[in-house]
């Protein structure tokens, strides 16, 4: 005959007390993981990117979505504009910029993913004219308006100033130039005839099937394309997903074929 330990009893019940709040704490905490998790898969992989390479990354991400499942938005304009957003804490998860000069930035601000700053392509500045056939000796005559984007917040805009400036002409086409908030912009005045002639992004004529004549590196400093993952992106496992895609070879020959410069193209005319 066994005799009824109180303690005992206690004691088996405490212990069942302890493991009912373990588990329902536990549930709840795993339950909890889960919705941020969805929370997160839910929002859209917010990507601001360059006007230049907008054409072009729109259909990139064809694929980009097929192979992942990520879905995606673009928020597009020019570099310095996207730059100055993101310093004001807009809320995007990945920088795809049109020079190196803004990312490197943020990163000295600590304002992105540790080692996530890449260079993604090398932009060409092309002479347009939607007249006649250009050539570079075009640029010796200055019509009567002539359509860049803005040097300051566009870098493709900053390489045509260069350009003119390394030609000895910019103080002859200052008074004619028509400046557009980025370089699609510059692209439109030219293509709707609003503007004869500018200089824009070598991968429109590309996209567009139109013919222009590539201007030399020399005449201005590289147009080195750099990408940076947002530090307080709640996606940054999905930006790491599309940095790698866009850092393959096969996108990178992709983008090439878009009317962007090789890396090896461009060490060869460097001299390097």
């Amino acid at each position: 005959m066994r005799l009824y330990n109180p303690a005992k009893s206690f004691i088996f019940l405490l212990a069942l007390i302890v493991i009912s709040v373990s588990f329902t704490y536990s549930s709840k905490a795993l339950s909890n993981n889960i919705l941020s998790a969805t929370k997160h898969s839910a929002h859209p992989l917010r990507i601001a990117v360059a006007a230049n390479f907008t054409p072009v990354l729109k259909k990139l991400l064809v694929e980009f979505h097929q192979q992942t499942k990520i879905n995606t938005q673009i928020i597009s304009g020019a570099t310095g504009a996207l730059f100055l957003q993101i310093k004001h804490g807009a809320p995007f998860d990945i920088f795809i910029a049109a020079d190196s000069t803004r990312p490197a930035q943020l990163e000295q601000q600590n304002l992105v993913v540790k080692n996530s700053r890449q260079t993604y392509a090398l932009g060409q500045l092309a002479l347009l004219s939607m007249n006649s056939s250009a050539q570079l000796s075009d640029l010796h005559n200055a019509p009567q308006r002539f359509a860049i984007a803005n040097p300051n917040t566009a870098p493709y805009g900053k390489a045509a100033k260069q350009t003119l400036e390394y030609l000895g002409l910019w103080s002859q086409y200052q008074a004619k130039l028509i400046q557009g908030i980025n370089v699609n912009q510059t692209f439109a005045q030219i293509r709707s005839q609003a503007v004869n002639s500018g200089l824009v992004a070598n991968s429109q004529l590309v996209l567009n099937n139109l013919t222009g004549v590539i201007i030399p590196t020399s005449y201005h400093q590289p147009i080195a394309q750099q990408l940076v993952i947002i530090k307080s992106s709640g996606n940054i496992i999905q930006a790491k997903r599309l940095r790698d895609y866009l850092l393959s070879a096969t996108v990178q020959q992709q983008i090439i074929s878009f009317g962007y410069a090789s890396f090896e193209h461009a060490k060869l005319r460097a001299g390097k």
